[in-house]
């Protein structure tokens, strides 16, 4: 199952340009949503504060010559409705006097003259623990986190006296209407804006995010397809982008040279392991020429004998059966078509080898074949055997044993070359698969790394295991045979 991280970046980047288009509009809505509010709230309070002490001030005169009827009237004149801003609009409006007592409200069936502003209890009961406290002619709001109504508080003052407080009482929930509303603005604002952005948001991502992708096709087509690689369409630009499509277009072209070079290495190193070849096969053909040649002077000079000519044409098949064995072996090394790699390559390789370990009185030993061919590149595959077997040979010296060893699996091939001669010293393991590494006078040192490199290309793996008198290279190749 795909995650967020596995999509491609056509889709990643456009997403999280939404996302944060999206984030950020709805953080400005919220914060304008929260300012507006606070701007309501602030003004409901200005006008509070404002009709409270324009109240106080208006009503001294009534409270003084106690003129409960002509009180009423102011308060109800201030009380009229405002279609305008119902929010600003007072739930109810007490005045009391230096007891506390209720003077005159607009509400006066609640609100009895002579009884307690916090007599019906509820809300008003906040009435009763706030209203003692502070000093009395200090202008206060009253409210609590669990009350639905709040309550500003303004002293009736006269020559100094505080004859009572003028209680006006808001309802917080009034304050949601105008909230909802700003709310609404704000929202079709934002979408509005998103409708604008986002599209724009979208193309702009897609189109940052498509240099990347051609970049990333590219760099899939490394090592198998250099070229299309170079000639793919990079970004050009003086951005970092553009830096990295350049950077990638000099990397492809080192590869391409470095990959020419080792081809050419590699034709060269066939060669020469041909060409070291050559003088052992030389001798292995003059061998049963001489006996063959010997055989037919013998039979001229004495006669056509029918048992001697038996004897001579059977000495003649030997030999040129002999030499066309060694032949066969040795052109199947120049054959440019490939095929599977099956039981006969091993007979050549051995037919190819045992020259040159006869010279050196090297002993041959094959210790397991394979049974049917396995379907891996034989040339390829003839060339890390025949490395590893020269290689062998020189390392094990005259009088050695040199033992191959191969057997497939229905998913692998193994191949394992032993030699008892002198062992890999250990610091020269760091650097055993380097081109030019070579522990001997002669040689150049690409055989083992040409067998790296053709493993690796194959998805095998190498292994090495050298200890005095027995080094063995083991390579397993994976072939997926089912």
């Amino acid at each position: 199952m795909k995650t967020l991280g596995d999509l491609s970046l056509r889709w990643k980047i456009p997403l999280r340009v939404v996302a944060a288009v999206l984030g950020t509009a709805l953080a400005v809505t919220v914060a304008l949503v929260a300012r507006d509010y606070d701007i309501v709230r602030q003004n409901l309070e200005g006008h509070a504060r404002s009709m409270g002490r324009v109240l106080a001030h208006t009503l001294v005169m009534p409270v003084l010559h106690d003129d409960i009827w002509r009180a009423y009237e102011i308060l109800q004149s201030a009380h009229e409705p405002n279609p305008a801003a119902p929010e600003l609009q007072a739930l109810v409006v007490l005045v009391t006097d230096a007891d506390y007592r209720v003077f005159v409200s607009t509400r006066p069936r609640a609100f009895p003259i002579g009884t307690s502003a916090a007599a019906p209890g509820g809300a008003y009961g906040l009435l009763r623990a706030e209203i003692s406290r502070g000093s009395p002619a200090d202008q206060r709001i009253l409210e609590s986190a669990d009350s639905p109504l709040f309550f500003i508080m303004t002293p009736l003052i006269a020559d100094g006296v505080a004859l009572g407080h003028v209680i006006l009482a808001y309802a917080q929930p009034a304050l949601l209407p105008r909230f909802l509303g700003q709310v609404g603005r704000a929202a079709w604002v934002t979408l509005v804006v998103l409708l604008i952005l986002l599209p724009v948001s979208w193309m702009w991502a897609r189109r940052t995010a498509q240099p990347l992708l051609r970049l990333a096709g590219a760099m899939k087509q490394i090592p198998l397809e250099l070229e299309a690689a170079r000639l793919a369409d990079l970004p050009r630009s003086g951005d970092e982008i553009g830096q990295l499509g350049e950077a990638f277009r000099r990397m492809v072209a080192e590869m391409q040279v470095k990959q020419e070079m080792e081809r050419q290495m590699l034709s060269s190193e066939r060669l020469a392991a041909i060409g070291r070849l050559t003088a052992g096969i030389a001798h292995e053909i003059n061998n049963p020429l001489t006996g063959m040649l010997t055989a037919i002077n013998t039979f001229q000079r004495h006669g056509a004998d029918p048992q001697r000519a038996e004897r001579t044409l059977s000495l003649l098949q030997r030999g040129l059966t002999q030499i066309r064995n060694t032949v066969s072996a040795l052109l199947v090394e120049a054959k440019v078509e490939d095929r599977f790699f099956a039981p006969e390559d091993i007979d050549d390789l051995v037919i190819l080898v045992e020259a040159e370990a006869h010279a050196q009185a090297v002993r041959m030993v094959v210790d397991g074949r394979i049974a049917e061919p396995v379907p891996l590149p034989a040339t390829l595959l003839r060339q890390i055997v025949l490395n590893l077997l020269l290689n062998a040979v020189a390392a094990a010296g005259e009088g050695g044993t040199v033992r191959l060893n191969a057997y497939s699996s229905p998913q692998q091939l193994t191949l394992a070359v032993f030699n008892d001669g002198a062992h890999i010293e250990q610091r020269e393991m760091a650097y055993l698969f380097e081109p030019f590494a070579t522990g001997r006078e002669t040689g150049h040192g690409l055989g083992l790394w040409i067998v790296y490199q053709i493993t690796r290309q194959l998805n095998g793996e190498i292994a090495v295991e050298s200890e005095p008198g027995a080094t063995t290279f083991t390579i397993e190749i994976p072939y997926g045979k089912s």
